[in-house]
């Protein structure tokens, strides 16, 4: 466990609730997500060393699923044990029809709380693919430390965020409105080793989405490993 307990969660229950607004939003935005953002270099890519990393049939938390693709479907597709959740039950269902092998739940973070999943110790991997960055960023660490405790010793995150100095900063997005924060890199690397992770790996892309609302962003990948 990390030094970060489970009762220490509280204001990810809140969040929970604070966040039903993006997942409205996200419900809206359905199969528009991936003719928005069609080229996803950096993510295939750390999932190309997530699923290399791992043996065989590892079970692996995608959190903040999306449509499932590319990471779902990449990782199931590897003979990976994929599990996803979502706040968005319309992205879940999207979720499952891309990646039909895959266990896919609406659910928060907040909810793996109490062993919803398997609880402390149960995935080999998991996947955190700007999900993260739904938050304020004071939630951001809890929420780090619940991933962290997810993973059996050694287990392994990738992570990835948008490079910017922002919290809970609202932004248009695909004709809906969300609310998003960032770090810049040091920042970003300082907060993953507080939460009790090691860096093995850490790339970045720039990234131009063909949606015409949302600005050029600069996308941080991070290898994290339990320590």
């Amino acid at each position: 466990m990390s030094a970060t307990s489970y009762d220490a969660y509280e204001g990810l229950n809140r969040l929970a609730l604070d966040r039903a607004g993006q997942a409205e939003a996200f419900d809206a935005i359905g199969d528009q997500y991936e003719t928005a953002f069609p080229h996803k270099e950096g993510q295939i890519a750390s999932g190309a060393w997530l699923s290399g990393e791992l043996p065989a049939g590892s079970r692996i938390l995608d959190a903040g699923c999306g449509t499932g693709l590319p990471t779902a479907r990449q990782l199931s597709e590897a003979g990976h044990r994929v599990v996803g959740i979502d706040l968005s039950p319309g992205m879940v269902k999207i979720a499952q029809a891309n990646a039909p092998v895959g266990e896919f739940h609406r659910l928060d973070i907040a909810d793996l709380r109490g062993g919803r999943l398997g609880g402390p110790g149960s995935f080999d991997g998991i996947t955190a693919y700007f999900s993260l960055l739904m938050m304020p960023r004071a939630e951001i660490p809890c929420a780090l430390g619940m991933l962290h405790d997810l993973l059996r010793p050694g287990g392994l995150l990738a992570l990835a965020m948008v490079e910017a100095d922002i919290d809970d900063f609202p932004i248009p997005f695909l004709g809906s409105t969300i609310r998003v924060s960032g770090y810049l890199r040091d920042d970003l690397r300082r907060v993953v080793r507080d939460a009790g992770f090691d860096i093995v790996g850490e790339d970045s892309y720039a990234y131009a989405p063909s949606s015409t609302d949302v600005p050029p962003e600069i996308q941080l990948f991070l290898h994290l490993r339990r320590a």
